[in-house]
């Protein structure tokens, strides 16, 4: 794995913790040898991951909607910066560009991605390794919503473990690394009326 998307949040919350991982993401990536790919901002926890990458001598390829860098958030000293039209552009090249995906603390904009991601995987048009940097239990609810989902029969307990989960960056590169996709096919139950 030679990119990892990562999504997170614009803002950098309120808890420090996620800012000092946003940082050590952006450091071990550097030092895996890996490309990150992101938002393109230079804002939030989204900023700390690409300055972090940088001053650790990676690279970091940002993806801006243009209407974005007319608002004036777009990092100005990435390795490559791609302006594009749409939210839709976007996602659509940042998945082309990673090999993998994270997703750290964020809100709807992190969620958004993180699931479009995993229908994806889902449904076959990929097959990269999709993981929640779970930062002091962020996603701990999140993930207890899915197992609910696969519980009650409407998520395959496959897809559900289709979702990795860490709490530190090394950990979830370490499992993203190890990944083996499970082919399946889509799942369908008749209508009962």
């Amino acid at each position: 794995m030679k990119s990892v998307a990562v999504y997170c949040g614009s803002s950098s919350g309120t808890n420090e913790m996620y800012t000092q991982q946003a940082y050590e993401m952006g450091r071990v990536l550097a030092e895996r040898n890996m490309t990150l790919v992101y938002g393109g901002g230079r804002v939030g926890l989204m900023g700390t991951v690409a300055d972090s990458i940088l001053q650790h001598g990676g690279k970091a390829i940002g993806v801006i909607p243009d209407f974005l860098v007319a608002k004036e958030v777009e990092h100005k000293g990435l390795t490559e910066l791609h302006i594009v039209k749409t939210m839709h552009e976007r996602k659509l090249l940042m998945a082309d560009l990673a090999e993998g995906f994270v997703a750290m603390p964020g809100g709807y904009g992190t969620l958004e991605e993180l699931f479009e991601v995993l229908t994806w995987g889902q449904l076959g048009l990929h097959r990269k390794a999709i993981a929640i940097l779970n930062v002091e239990g962020y996603y701990d609810h999140l993930l207890r919503a899915l197992d609910h989902m696969a519980d009650q029969g409407l998520l395959r307990i496959e897809n559900r473990h289709q979702l990795l989960s860490d709490p530190t960056p090394n950990g979830i590169l370490d499992k993203m690394l190890a990944y083996q996709p499970v082919e399946l096919p889509k799942w369908l139950t008749p209508s009962t009326t």
